[in-house]
């Protein structure tokens, strides 16, 4: 019996301690979250300005992402369309397309005939009147280049399209994908305004949480000092207000979320209709699995700096005496 009271005084065991640990630091994280839960209207607010401070970036990143798939579709078109002479015949043409497919900076050379560029003027719709008018076919014979990927760049591109032009068949050509790249680097342009904007937004949050925290630390100064009394650590004294700025984070990451889901949501609807009008169709992509993640874990983190700051900024000598 004495041998068992002895080990009931020793405490728990080492392979406990971690246990404990874990028990000490869910206890105040969810004590943590009852207060907030307490007082709904202020916590809402904070949680509010910090989600649309997250969800501003976010739909930009959403915004460029959906673009850059739009664009994605655009690059299987030619980079150079060879329109020949209204006289050339499908026989000469194919012929002139049997010839560039040799040449060492061509990849691909697809051939439209006129009855099909008919058929697909035709199809377009609203020019049914105008084409019943006509009574031959006034489109020529077009070749659509597609050249090699180390021919691609616009330097290149404008050498081989000056090369073509000397073909005797050839009546003009038309560069196609001079627009494309104008537009890759608008996307460009706009991933690294989503960049910076989400670098000072951040700085935003940042600040936010700061604040928040040191109205909490200055609200709660008497209990403060108080544990200090009873000799709580520095350490026990800053947890809560850690994890309140953890929950910060991880509330205002799910409300940016939920915002941008929401706008896609909205935005569906006006984009079919838009991409119907031009017969095609383009279902817009959210936040994936990947982002989601950043975004929340980058929202805690945030959270954390945030409080981490305005603790030892606010609470320091806390160590008692």
């Amino acid at each position: 019996m004495a041998k068992q009271r002895s080990r009931r005084r020793r405490g728990p065991r080492l392979l406990d301690l971690p246990g404990i640990w874990l028990g000490q630091h869910l206890q105040s994280a969810m004590a943590t979250l009852r207060r907030l839960l307490e007082t709904p209207l202020p916590t809402g607010m904070t949680v509010a300005v910090i989600g649309i401070s997250l969800a501003l970036p976010a739909a930009l990143y959403v915004l460029a992402d959906n673009l850059r798939t739009m664009a994605g579709g655009w690059d299987q078109t030619a980079a150079i369309s060879l329109f020949l002479q209204y006289e050339t015949n499908d026989g000469d043409a194919n012929r002139v397309a049997a010839d560039l497919r040799g040449w060492p900076e061509i990849a691909q050379v697809q051939m439209i005939t006129r009855e099909k560029a008919l058929d697909e003027f035709r199809a377009l719709g609203g020019f049914e009147e105008a084409l019943e008018q006509l009574k031959n076919n006034p489109l020529p014979v077009v070749l659509a280049i597609y050249p090699r990927t180390e021919h691609s760049p616009p330097a290149q591109l404008e050498t081989l399209q000056t090369k073509l032009l000397e073909l005797p068949e050839v009546d003009f050509a038309r560069m196609d994908t001079l627009w494309l790249q104008r537009f890759q680097a608008i996307l460009d342009l706009i991933q690294t305004g989503v960049l910076l904007l989400g670098g000072l937004l951040g700085m935003g949050v940042l600040l936010i949480v700061g604040n928040t925290i040191r109205l909490e630390i200055l609200n709660r100064r008497i209990e403060i000092e108080i544990m200090e009394l009873v000799g709580a650590t520095a350490a026990f004294i800053r947890r809560p207000f850690l994890y309140a700025g953890a929950w910060y984070g991880l509330l205002g990451g799910l409300t940016a979320w939920l915002l941008v889901t929401l706008a896609i949501l909205l935005l569906q609807g006006p984009v079919s209709r838009l991409a119907s009008l031009y017969r095609s169709e383009f279902p817009l992509s959210g936040l994936g699995l990947s982002a989601m993640g950043i975004i929340l874990m980058g929202s805690v983190l945030l959270g954390l700096v945030g409080s981490w700051i305005a603790v030892n900024r606010h609470l320091r000598g806390a160590e008692p005496g």
